[in-house]
């Protein structure tokens, strides 16, 4: 099967890898995706971690997961996220973390598929609770590309810690480029 979706993935649309996570074998990690701008999001990242041999987790609100679409989510790794009000998510998250032997776990930081001037920063509390590196990887549809970072381990400077991801994102443009990420 991994040949099949290698066929899709660079023959049949065109696209190429550069970086992988199995160099980096870390079985937990925060992974952020970006630009979040369309669904084809997510069956590119299906087809990564096929090629790549790789279990990767991600979080989707609730309601997705009711039948049948839910049994799908489940199956290829999503994770129902109550999204009510009031509540830690962020040590409930981490917490996830430290039940599991393996969790890699996605996380798109714009947190919203439209136009954001910054990112929500609840991914890289995460990181910095479970003590876990952050992975970040590129969904370049204009160079129809995937770049995956080496591991990142968060730092007590915020505030450099995100203009160095900010940097790693820096010209990529997403499905719908009206609604990338813009890195100034």
């Amino acid at each position: 099967m991994k040949l099949l979706y290698s066929f899709i993935y660079h023959n049949i649309l065109g696209w190429k890898m550069i970086g992988d996570f199995s160099k980096n074998r870390v079985n937990k990690c925060v992974v952020i995706a970006v630009p979040h701008t369309s669904w084809h999001d997510f069956y590119i990242g299906l087809l990564i971690r096929k090629i790549d041999g790789v279990r990767i987790h991600f979080m989707a609100k609730k309601e997705l997961f009711k039948w049948p679409l839910g049994w799908y989510l489940k199956k290829v790794g999503g994770i129902p996220l109550d999204r009510t009000p009031g509540q830690n998510k962020v040590e409930a998250i981490a917490k996830s973390f430290e039940e599991r032997d393996e969790l890699r776990l996605t996380i798109a930081p714009e947190g919203t598929r439209k136009k954001v001037s910054e990112w929500k920063t609840g991914f890289y509390h995460i990181a910095k609770a479970a003590k876990v590196p952050i992975i970040m990887v590129t969904f370049d549809f204009g160079k129809k590309q995937n770049k995956i970072s080496e591991p990142f381990y968060p730092t007590d400077n915020m505030e450099k810690d995100m203009k160095f991801m900010y940097d790693f994102f820096k010209g990529v443009k997403g499905k719908i480029p009206k609604y990338s990420f813009n890195v100034d």
